[in-house]
């Protein structure tokens, strides 16, 4: 069996820049928020739970359309191995918006929440163990680090919100990618607005829910929901 990407040096995941090292990075960096929002209830605890949205979002976009479209060309079960992973990342759009639905005295919030980090260590299991090291056996360092700038610029312009309709394929994630990010990363400031300063909060929220009704136009249209298939197909 490969080795896992957990037990491994940095020089041996490529260098600095690979995309492994960049994705272990990030894996880390969510154990520490879930730690995190094990430890808070209430609104600190809705704070925890917006940074990790805003990682795992944009972390995961970048997987759909850098990653995975590589995996599947240099793996004889990549399409099988992403399905995996992409039913996972589907469960957890699923999960947030439910969350951010019910909102915090929602009584299944608790049962919510719990399988939400379930998930998510899930999901990071599945690929340090399994998917990634699959990968290294394919590409070499230099590859490694090409891929490595490339999944970090889509990570930074990617959405950070969940979107349960869009394809977790391309073309649907790319093409829906852009206006969803541009809509997404306008509700944070707005909220982030909202929170340091209360008294605008009436007129914030209702810019929020215009900025969040859009996106829900975009992310069921056509072309947002081309390329998907069972299991995650909404």
């Amino acid at each position: 069996m490969p080795r896992t990407i957990a037990e491994q040096t940095e020089h041996e995941l490529g260098g600095p820049g690979s995309v492994l090292v960049r994705q272990r990075k990030d894996h880390e960096e969510l154990d520490h928020l879930l730690h995190e929002l094990d430890a808070t209830t209430g609104r600190a605890q809705e704070e925890v739970l917006t940074r990790i949205d805003r990682l795992v979002f944009s972390h995961a976009f970048a997987e759909e359309t850098v990653l995975w479209p590589v995996i599947r060309r240099v793996l004889p079960d990549g399409d099988e191995l992403t399905r995996r992973i992409e039913a996972e990342h589907q469960e957890v759009n699923e999960l947030v918006a439910a969350l951010e639905e019910g909102g915090p005295d929602h009584p299944e919030r608790p049962v919510r929440l719990a399988r939400l980090v379930e998930v998510l260590q899930e999901d990071v299991r599945d690929e340090e163990d399994l998917l990634l090291p699959r990968l290294q056996e394919r590409l070499d360092a230099a590859e490694l680090r090409r891929l490595g700038r490339r999944w970090e610029l889509v990570r930074r312009v990617a959405p950070t919100r969940p979107h349960p309709t869009v394809s977790r394929r391309p073309p649907g994630n790319a093409l829906s990618g852009l206006p969803l990010s541009l809509l997404d990363r306008s509700r944070d400031a707005v909220d982030a607005v909202v929170r340091r300063v209360p008294v605008v909060a009436p007129a914030g929220q209702v810019v929020s829910r215009g900025l969040a009704a859009v996106a829900g136009l975009v992310e069921r249209t056509p072309p947002a929901r081309r390329g998907d298939g069972p299991p995650t197909a909404r």
